[in-house]
């Protein structure tokens, strides 16, 4: 179902647009590691039992499009990059942490 065949009600419900963004192969799961701070690709890997490297790459890069995360290339030996929530990952903290609530 589109959101074109919803009710105007249904449509522009706030939650709908944060589930959307946070819907996907180990989004949920990649939000959750970067509550705790900066995360590496490799660390995501070892952390997220049987995911791969492509299906991980896609979840990080639509999460960076959505404003989410934000890469930054650290410049240091070895040159590494880290991934951590934005402001408007921030502010969706709250709203996470309420639906892990429910399930508790």
């Amino acid at each position: 179902m589109t959101t074109n065949n919803l009710p105007q009600e249904e449509a522009s419900c706030p939650a709908e647009g944060i589930l959307k963004q946070l819907s996907g192969k180990w989004k949920p799961q990649i939000f959750r590691l970067a509550l705790d701070g900066p995360v590496r690709f490799n660390s995501l890997l070892r952390q997220l039992p049987g995911s791969n490297k492509q299906s991980v790459a896609t979840a990080l890069k639509e999460m960076e499009e959505a404003d989410i995360l934000v890469k930054t290339v650290v410049q240091e030996k070895p040159l590494h990059i880290e991934y951590t929530l934005s402001e408007k990952g921030q502010a969706m903290v709250s709203v996470f942490r309420s639906m892990e609530g429910f399930l508790n």
